[in-house]
């Protein structure tokens, strides 16, 4: 007798475990919108170092790269939209502390990530062609179309596959399994970084039986099978403080906290740090409710 899909529910500090060191680490998710903040927080307090980081980046890149975790990165942009230039990722690119970068543009990004999803080496593309991402990444080939389409054989951009030991990705739910749905305006790619990856863990705002999914949204909305999920981890706020709409919006207070810090002198960094990233995610989530409590300090305001 069967005895149905295995139940792939695991805590934060279990999927940081199975991470190790020299990894390419996909982080779903875009910029400041729905982040598997809870994970990057524990690659934070973990030993792990060395990593490959692909990213549409927000706070995640930032994060990663201030705590000395980045050998390369590998973003289309890194930004924190009412922010428009992530703090740490700006400090780390002016004082040439990344030791690998490869920019790529928003579409070559996608591409490189359908590649290794649809099992190929790399997927060709218009983009990039007469642009200096073609200079400034030397690695990038060009190919020629084996198709005369009456204008002679094209050249086009070979986007090279981008192959992710883990993925990383927040949705809004999930069931035990690994079926996830979301319930914002947009999937931000996280189906593409899961296929793209030997294995993905997930985080979700609730765990909920698997009838319950498509109670309250279509099921055009099942983002994620089970098949492409390793690990399920309900972690409630786990995306904080980037949004996961419906269930909550950016926090900008604690985001204008974060840039303000991250943009100081380094004994702002360190008191940043040692309130909120000092202990583990009850802690931090602790110290982000107590953080909401108090009254908004005015620009200008003195202490």
């Amino acid at each position: 007798m069967s005895k149905g899909p295995r139940d792939k529910r695991m805590s934060i500090d279990e999927v940081v475990a199975e991470l190790s060191d020299g990894m390419t680490i996909g982080i779903g998710g875009w910029g400041p919108r729905r982040k598997p903040m809870a994970l990057v927080r524990a690659i934070l307090r973990s030993d792990l170092k060395d990593l490959t980081i692909v990213s549409w980046g927000g706070a995640d890149v930032g994060l990663l790269l201030r705590a000395g975790k980045v050998r390369k990165l590998v973003y289309a942009f890194v930004s924190l939209d009412s922010i428009p230039l992530e703090p740490n990722f700006q400090k780390a690119r002016q004082d040439g502390t990344i030791p690998e970068v490869v920019e790529l543009d928003e579409g070559m990004f996608q591409t490189g990530l359908k590649a290794p999803a649809e099992r190929l080496p790399f997927l060709p593309m218009r983009a990039g062609l007469g642009s200096d991402v073609l200079v400034n990444n030397p690695h990038l080939r060009t190919v020629t179309s084996p198709y005369d389409d009456g204008a002679g054989f094209e050249d086009l951009v070979a986007v090279p596959a981008l192959r992710l030991d883990v993925a990383l990705v927040h949705l809004n739910r999930a069931d035990k399994h690994g079926n996830a749905t979301y319930l914002g305006p947009d999937p931000y790619f996280d189906d593409l970084f899961a296929m793209a990856a030997e294995r993905t863990y997930l985080s979700v705002e609730q765990v909920v039986d698997t009838a319950g999914l498509t109670v309250d949204t279509p099921v055009q909305r099942l983002l994620l099978s089970r098949m492409m999920v390793t690990g399920v981890v309900e972690t409630p706020h786990g995306a904080h403080f980037t949004s996961c709409v419906p269930d909550y919006e950016r926090d900008e207070k604690f985001q204008q906290a974060y840039a303000t810090a991250a943009s100081g002198s380094d004994d702002d960094w360190a008191a940043f740090e040692e309130r909120f990233l000092s202990g583990d995610e009850a802690v931090y989530q602790a110290a982000v409710a107590a953080f909401a409590a108090e009254p908004a300090v005015e620009k200008g305001a003195r202490k």
